[in-house]
């Protein structure tokens, strides 16, 4: 099978051998009401009370929200704002720790016997997307009302992360536990699982704990940047093309994250929502890179001094990874569901861009075979009809024609800005 482009990241993943180690528990936490794509939650609890872990403290009614749980036990300090990668203003709730940890009794397995079941769990215990997007799992499950294949995305293709690794490895059978529940309430036959070659022994630990379930195949990747993209991920790992004016659902295709998986299996045995994920520490300025299971709304500073991270040194702090990671404040962020990676740098690219010498760099490395330089001219003459013949609205954003450029010329941000122009103009 014909494989889509892509380019050859430099192997930096310190951590893949790190096993995961929680975190000493913070003394305060801030979460945040909106860790996900979709609306704000509105705090249900004041400044002075106490609340437990796994304690509902945010909900809304719009149905494009999951609730927000408190992650340690303790009093609330404040209920105040917090602004979010997008730089969206959210009421944040600061809970001081006790040290108990004690559990909300609202904490009991959940009765799940039905796709009903499984997407009211879903939607109950504010499950996300882990690879870092923050999607509402419950309204993928809704979107996709019969599906006939389950793609698992076990990529992580990202240079510095190996969260999703890690808990291949650790915690197999939770994964292929979810993929099973998943399977048999959705009355799915097909699983399968894309993985890199390059990480021999969560695929080992994998094919070890699928050995006696039928219908799961563990589907190899190359090592090439970006495999995890939902588009590229479904066509290497079952041939199938997704149009672009269409969706995995729109195909009976349900995408999820293999860490993903592991948590909604985990909900099922113990009913503990999502209050805590691991994350990858590392880049160049941190002496000890690492994976640690994390309480939602530890400061990141605290991450950062557990992993020695020079910070004298840090020019810029992402949430997530090299390629696609979100630009954050290390002294006001604090750690969030969708977050798999915190990736600091030393060093980020201050070249000059300079005019474009049509070296085809750039559409030998897209995905989706567009062609970057001409979308980009597209954009800065305000052409949406260019834009619309050139497919823009395929781009992922996930830099590769950036990141081969050059003329350092930032072509996939223009092309996001391109999306917003169309959007604009009510293309």
């Amino acid at each position: 099978m014909k494989r889509l482009n892509g380019i050859r990241l430099p192997r930096k993943k310190r951590t893949e051998e790190k096993p995961v180690k929680p975190i000493p528990l913070p003394e305060r936490v801030r979460i945040p009401m909106l860790m996900h794509s979709g609306v704000p939650c509105t705090p249900v609890v004041s400044e002075g009370d106490l609340v437990t872990v796994g304690q509902c403290i945010g909900k809304s009614e719009n149905e494009n929200s999951v609730p927000i749980h408190a992650s340690v036990s303790g009093r609330v300090t404040a209920v105040s704002e917090y602004r979010t990668i997008t730089g969206e203003t959210v009421p944040c709730v600061e809970i001081r720790s006790d040290g108990e940890q004690l559990l909300s009794d609202d904490c009991n397995p959940p009765k799940i016997e039905s796709r009903e079941d499984l997407i009211a769990a879903a939607k109950a215990s504010g499950c996300v997307g882990l690879s870092g997007a923050g999607d509402l799992i419950f309204r993928k499950l809704e979107a996709c009302k019969k599906p006939k294949l389950l793609i698992v995305n076990a990529a992580e293709c990202e240079a510095y992360l190996s969260a999703d690794s890690r808990i291949m490895i650790e915690s197999p059978d939770d994964v292929i536990g979810g993929i099973v529940m998943l399977m048999k309430l959705l009355k799915i036959k097909e699983t399968r699982i894309g993985i890199q070659t390059d990480k021999p022994l969560a695929r080992k630990r994998l094919t070890e704990a699928a050995a006696d379930q039928k219908g799961i195949q563990i589907c190899p990747l190359p090592s090439v940047y970006p495999q995890g993209a939902e588009k590229v991920l479904i066509f290497h790992t079952s041939g199938i093309i997704v149009p672009e004016n269409q969706t995995p659902a729109d195909l009976d295709i349900l995408v999820l994250n293999v860490s993903t998986c592991a948590f909604l299996y985990r909900y099922a045995q113990t009913g503990i929502p999502l209050i805590e994920r691991v994350v990858t520490v590392d880049g160049d300025p941190v002496e000890k890179p690492c994976n640690l299971l994390v309480p939602i709304g530890t400061p990141v500073k605290e991450l950062l001094e557990y992993a020695a991270c020079q910070t004298d040194n840090m020019k810029v702090l992402l949430c997530g990874g090299a390629m696609m990671g979100s630009k954050i404040d290390p002294a006001e962020a604090v750690v969030v569901r969708q977050q798999n990676g915190l990736t600091a740098l030393k060093r980020v690219s201050t070249l000059r861009e300079t005019p474009c010498i049509r070296c085809g760099r750039c559409v030998d490395a897209c995905p989706m075979n567009l062609m970057p330089m001409d979308l980009n001219s597209a954009f800065l003459r305000k052409d949406p009809a260019a834009l619309q013949a050139g497919h823009v609205g395929l781009c992922m954003n996930c830099g590769c024609c950036s990141f081969v450029c050059p003329a350092h010329r930032q072509l996939a941000e223009k092309n996001q800005q391109a999306k917003k122009l169309l959007q604009k103009e009510g293309v």
